[in-house]
């Protein structure tokens, strides 16, 4: 069977750390693809500015060139920008035979080429001859090895045998720094915000969850007894959840109850006939009558524990019952000193913190009284009982005493499953058959070790709720 159909609750992940990634993975990929996308956009907008002025600039030299009789060309009038003038500027123009081989010298160029000359590839020189006359941007190598944006016009010059080309420049390197600025700036920007947007998600995302956060410490007060139901405001999505939450709580209070009540029905309904039968035979003092008397006693106990064992079981299943333990050792050890007071039985108690048992305060005194009445029985002179809270809240008790104590092999088999009671060790009696089936309910742990005393040590573990307090004795 897999895990997923079992009975067993497997913990997997958090939905806080689940949301809030799904959240934030979806903005940054938002964010990347934004931070792309305005960086293609600047990019081609910085490009069509680039081409425009370059062709601007082969129009004003279509306009300005004129045919020699040599058949050279001349510009008629200088461009206004001084750095074509300048050598290796990053600004150039340059006319050539459209059909002169590639690497010919141009027909004139600008200054600032020197002698160097613009190298088209064959794709941008087919694609401007077939354009005719239209404008084609493209890109080539200029003069010091510089990346050039290019404007090139295939154009006829009367007085020339054959078209020309006109080629407009720019060295492109401070377009590309431009893009590349704002690039990094785009991404110091979207980083900035993919910061305030994982803030932003976490603070949603554990406001969203607070509600559900809310309704668990609800349900934990419940369960640790300080309400009775579920109360509060909840969104209308956690409503249908509250309220199947207090049904199963009703239901449980109300199962609880039952069984308490069967339980009681069935007590009164069995001692009644036992009590009659046991006061039939008191006085006969025959062989049936004393069979009569042990039996109906052995009735009486079985009866008792059994029903003892029905109501723990129904109360360790009760949802909110909650007992502190220091007010029930209080009570029993004064009880219980002056009950054995005449035996010089010192009886003392120490409890640390304040631990509270999840259960019935009944539960809890039977399971401290046998224990402490059957250390007093047995003990010499001294009974120690000490109680504390261990690991999320469990009630760790001991009742020590320094009597004869029992051997290992006395201590397993009164703790084995099967041991009948009238079968169990010398000094056991009823008190630790009841003891260890109150445990057994309550999924607690029962252990008899030897004491500090010299005596038996029953250490008890029981659940409980996590509450501070103050070291009684």
């Amino acid at each position: 069977m897999s895990a997923d159909s079992s009975d067993t609750l497997i913990e997997r992940g958090s939905l806080l750390r689940r949301l809030s990634l799904l959240a934030l993975s979806w903005g940054l990929i938002l964010l990347t693809v934004g931070a792309v996308s305005l960086t293609a956009v600047f990019r081609q907008t910085v490009l069509t500015d680039l081409d425009n002025r370059q062709a601007n600039i082969a129009e004003f030299l279509l306009i300005q060139l004129e045919a020699t009789p040599d058949g050279g060309v001349v510009l008629t009038r200088d461009l206004l920008d001084p750095r074509f003038g300048q050598v290796f500027s990053g600004r150039y123009w340059q006319v050539s035979h459209a059909n002169a081989p590639a690497g010919a010298d141009p027909i004139e160029r600008s200054r600032s080429l020197w002698d160097e000359t613009i190298v088209l590839s064959d794709r941008l020189r087919s694609a401007a001859i077939a354009a005719s006359g239209q404008a084609v941007a493209g890109n080539a190598d200029g003069p010091d090895g510089e990346p050039l944006r290019l404007s090139v016009r295939a154009v006829v010059l009367p007085g020339l045998d054959g078209p020309v080309i006109i080629i407009a420049a720019e060295d492109r390197r401070p377009s590309d720094r431009r893009v590349w600025t704002f690039g990094l700036v785009a991404a110091g920007l979207l980083a900035g915000f993919a910061i305030l947007l994982a803030v932003g998600v976490v603070v949603q995302v554990r406001v969203g969850l607070s509600p559900v956060l809310k309704l668990r410490r609800a349900v934990a007060r419940v369960r640790d007894g300080e309400t009775h139901r579920i109360s509060g405001q909840y969104p209308s999505e956690m409503m249908p959840l509250a309220n199947e939450l207090n049904a199963l709580i009703d239901h449980s209070r109300e199962v609880v109850e039952r069984a308490r009540t069967h339980v009681g029905n069935l007590a009164h309904a069995l001692k009644t006939p036992i009590t009659v039968l046991s006061n039939e035979a008191r006085g006969d003092d025959t062989r049936l009558g004393d069979l009569v008397r042990r039996q109906t006693d052995a009735m009486t106990g079985q009866v008792e524990h059994h029903l003892r064992r029905a109501r723990a079981a129904a109360n360790a299943k009760a949802i909110g019952a909650r007992t502190p333990v220091g007010e029930v050792i209080e009570d029993l050890g004064r009880t219980l000193r002056r009950i054995y007071a005449r035996r010089d039985i010192t009886l003392d108690w120490t409890v640390e913190g304040n631990p509270v048992f999840r259960g019935e305060r009944q539960d809890l005194e039977d399971l401290i009284g046998n224990l402490v009445d059957n250390a007093c029985k047995w003990a010499a002179s001294r009974v120690q009982i000490s109680a504390s809270t261990g690991a999320e809240g469990a009630v760790l008790l001991s009742v020590e005493d320094d009597g004869p104590g029992l051997d290992p092999q006395a201590r397993e088999q009164v703790l084995g499953r099967g041991v009948r009671l009238d079968e169990q060790a010398p000094g056991t009696g009823f008190g630790l058959a009841i003891v260890s089936d109150l445990v057994k309910a309550y999924g607690g742990a029962l252990a008899l070790e030897v004491s500090a005393l010299g005596g038996l040590d029953a250490r008890l573990v029981l659940p409980g709720v996590i509450r501070t307090g103050e070291t009684r004795h």
